[in-house]
């Protein structure tokens, strides 16, 4: 049994945002692959596999697109996508002087029956497949103990054998995270499906929204970009989207919004305003349908939680 270990450090240039079939291309004496990203910025792509993807933010932090659902990406947390689960991670816009600014990720890419159609059917990996199945939702694992991600740079080339023992550690420790270390990225992946005739209408929108969510967004603009009418773009989005363009663009803006309550001082009413919002009653109101709370109390929470809280961050040793 091996292992494909590639190393991907060349810089590519920026191009438009596509809805793409990616295969994971295992060599014939290969079982699964390893990848390590490092560049300056990830690539703004939308795509998907027919396997399943782990993924560990080494360093790097932004925006991950699962299926219809937006929301932070940071360092030192793991993410997990299933067949099929369209997604892409793409940073926040940073200044062009910015040369500390890189992209820095481990990932593994495996097929459900990469070990054979009946191994993960065996009682002992009864939580493993669970953990496969609940991947198709896309996962995201955060506060989890150093060990877990450690696990990721224990990876080494040509070393088949220490290589599947450690990915399969790593299986078991994630499926038994408590709900706390783990959120779903999607509700119902198959209520959302993109064809490729798609690619070109999401691509402009999805980099539309993420380019100017902090200032005004609207349906006819985007509409343009997708050479529709208002009316037939609005049907359009809400069909293969599964929500309505302004619950994206406030969905966005929300998901902006978190990490500045908790990566800055600024005020409530600056924090709003810096997201695209022009009234602070809407503002509050969107925060909470999202996040179950108002603006204030996030804040509060993620305060209290992080005074009490060891840190969890992976040292990459």
């Amino acid at each position: 049994m091996k292992v494909a270990y590639r190393h991907i450090s060349t810089p590519e240039k920026s191009t438009a945002m596509k809805v793409a079939y990616r295969h994971i291309s295992t060599p014939e004496d290969a079982s699964f692959v390893i990848k390590e990203f490092c560049q300056p910025r990830f690539t703004n792509t939308f795509h998907f596999h027919h396997g399943h993807e782990l993924i560990l933010i080494v360093k790097s932090s932004g925006k991950v697109y699962a299926g219809n659902k937006v929301m932070n990406f940071n360092e030192g947390e793991i993410y997990m996508f299933g067949p099929g689960l369209v997604h892409c991670f793409c940073n926040d816009n940073t200044p062009a002087d910015n040369s500390d600014t890189i992209a820095h990720a481990i990932i593994v890419q495996f097929t459900e029956d990469f070990l054979g159609k009946e191994f993960f059917d065996k009682l002992e990996l009864k939580k493993i497949k669970e953990l496969m199945q609940l991947s198709e939702h896309g996962l995201q694992f955060r506060k989890i103990p150093a060990s877990f991600s450690n696990l990721f740079f224990r990876f080494q080339p040509n070393q088949q054998m220490k290589n599947l023992i450690i990915l399969l550690q790593l299986l078991d420790e994630l499926s038994r995270q408590g709900r706390e270390h783990v959120a779903l990225l999607t509700e119902d992946p198959k209520k959302i499906h993109y064809k490729d005739v798609d690619s070109k209408k999401l691509t402009a929108i999805f980099k539309y929204v993420l380019e100017n969510y902090h200032q005004q967004v609207d349906s006819k603009s985007a509409a343009s970009l997708a050479c529709m009418s208002e009316a037939a773009f609005c049907r359009y989005f809400k069909r293969r989207t599964n929500k309505t363009f302004s619950q994206f663009v406030n969905e966005t803006r929300i998901s902006h919004a978190t990490k500045l309550l908790i990566g800055t001082d600024h005020g409530i009413a600056d924090i709003c305003y810096a997201c695209g919002f022009d009234n602070i009653s809407y503002f509050n109101r969107q925060f909470k349908i999202y996040q179950g709370q108002s603006p204030r109390e996030y804040r509060k929470a993620f305060e209290e939680s992080n005074a009490s809280a060891p840190s969890f961050r992976s040292t990459g040793e």
